[in-house]
């Protein structure tokens, strides 16, 4: 891969075999670079979150980027390449920011519903429009907002270092443009499998030929004083939708001293956030290492250390008892000064519609390969589908936004027939300060982890071992690493 301009475009020019293909170089995701990228066969995948592009059409065929990349046509003369004009709807290219027309040779259902506006519900939705699906699709989400990029809110939209029109995943406009009926701050009561519809509140109801549950997670609230409904005080937040986000970044121009209740991802990335802001931060966690359940006691350390370094205080192996006005009581009976909290202690799946539904359930909603529930006709995507892994064999649930993306769009077509199983190995990244850890894999357990590099410089990988096979991955300062060990994964998936 060689990287470039023309026509004063960044242009990516890659080679595989003998052909030669000139593609936009900036990934349509957050502009990473896909010069530092991987190639794989005909596709280029980028290497901040391992969005993946067609070298031949510039689509998208790998979220998080729903958008596609330009191309250009490209001539050959002897040792020469040149970059010539870029290729536009006439040509039957994919227009930069349009839908990828690909319509199906299947018989379709005529109207299609997703319950759930987030990752997974606004990928299915759009998947339908670029399969060429011509039927109804209504999109319908309790979040007042149009979907948007929720890993931002706890991230760089938090921190104050990205603007919030950098948030929504699409304008407004484009849901009508491309027909997709989206209800935002709608909940729906209750689900008529066998009458195939959908009963909103109020009473209205939506048809459905197909149905996608994809209602994701709500944070798990915590039943000490002060922190539950209704006498939560003012002060104290909960983070999961773009609205918590606005009101904790009010509450900042009023705060001086936070405490952050959970050294999740969520509590952690919080933590950098409020810090960035200019806030005294302490963070109250019960583990002894933050993070090690997940990435081990090496990486869970260094997290720890980068956060110190930035000034981040941490009360560990404690629990909070409860919340005051003025402080945050330990359970030890220390009690820690806060005009603002927030609390960051996990989530739970949304499952209540499918239990309603009478849908087979296990931990989140069972599904099989293709995404289907127990239910003829309803699928289920996201944080509440547990679905079947494909190293094990066992079924697992993953919280993780680029996996509930990808699972709408393999749900979304499988909906109309495909019969697609889900294969795709699973990826998160999480940022604290000026460091960022990509994970790929899944590994609930494991019995050693292999360290290469050096994690105190901020240059490491770190294998996820059980009986001898490498389960997951996380790198830190190795992108390419990263995009590496997914391939490397995908080729070990069962048969």
């Amino acid at each position: 891969m060689l990287a470039g301009h023309s026509g004063g475009k960044p242009v990516l020019l890659a080679r595989v075999g003998d052909e030669i293909f000139a593609v936009g170089a900036q990934c349509t995701h957050y502009s990473g670079p896909l010069a530092d990228g991987l190639l794989v066969r005909d596709t280029v995948r980028c290497p901040w979150h391992h969005a993946c592009f067609s070298l031949r059409t510039g689509e998208a065929i790998g979220a998080p980027a729903l958008k596609p990349i330009a191309c250009w046509v490209v001539e050959r003369r002897g040792d020469t390449i040149r970059v010539m004009r870029e290729l536009d709807a006439s040509d039957g290219a994919t227009p930069v920011g349009g839908v990828v027309r690909a319509p199906l040779d299947r018989a379709a259902p005529n109207a299609i519903v997703i319950v759930g506006a987030g990752a997974a519900g606004n990928a299915a939705a759009e998947m339908l429009r670029r399969q060429g699906y011509e039927g109804s699709v209504t999109l319908i989400g309790a979040d007042p907002s149009p979907p948007y990029d929720r890993p931002n809110i706890s991230k760089d939209y938090l921190a104050g270092s990205a603007p919030e029109d950098w948030i929504p995943l699409r304008p407004r406009e484009f849901y009508a443009e491309h027909r997709i009926d989206l209800l935002t701050g709608t909940r729906v009561s209750a689900i008529d499998v066998a009458g195939k519809r959908v009963v909103l509140n109020g009473g209205a109801t939506r048809t459905f030929d197909r149905l996608l549950l994809a209602t994701g997670a709500d944070p798990i609230v915590l039943s000490i004083p002060g922190a539950r409904p209704p006498q939560q005080l003012p002060h104290v937040h909960y983070l999961r939708t773009l609205e918590d986000s606005r009101a904790i970044v009010a509450a900042i121009g009023h705060a001086n001293r936070a405490v952050v209740i959970g050294a999740s991802f969520i509590g952690l990335e919080v933590a950098a956030s409020l810090r960035a802001r200019g806030l005294e931060v302490h963070v109250i966690a019960p583990d002894a290492q933050p993070l090690a359940k997940v990435l081990g006691p090496e990486l869970g350390a260094f997290i720890r250390a980068v956060h110190e370094r930035h000034g981040v205080v941490f009360h560990l192996e404690q629990k909070p008892s409860a919340i005051t006005k003025a402080s945050v009581t330990l359970a030890s009976g220390a009690s820690i000064p806060a005009d603002l909290v927030v609390i960051g202690v996990g989530v739970r799946p949304s499952v209540g519609l499918a239990e309603q539904a009478g849908l087979a359930m296990d931990n989140g909603v069972i599904v099989d390969e293709y995404l289907q529930t127990s239910a003829p006709d309803v699928f289920a995507a996201g944080d509440i589908a547990r679905v079947p892994d494909f190293h094990s064999g066992n079924r697992i649930r993953v919280e993780h936004w680029v996996v509930a993306e990808r699972q709408g769009q393999v749900a979304a077509r499988n909906m109309l027939g495909a019969r697609e199983p889900f294969r795709s190995v699973p990826f998160f990244w999480s940022a604290h300060f000026d460091t960022t850890i990509s994970y790929v894999g899944h590994a609930e357990t494991w019995d050693e982890t292999v360290v290469s590099g050096d994690i105190g410089k901020g240059d490491a990988s770190v294998a996820f071992r059980s009986k001898g096979t490498t389960l997951a991955v996380a790198t830190v300062g190795r992108d390419r690493a990263s995009l590496e060990a997914e391939v490397e994964l995908a080729g070990k998936r069962r048969a």
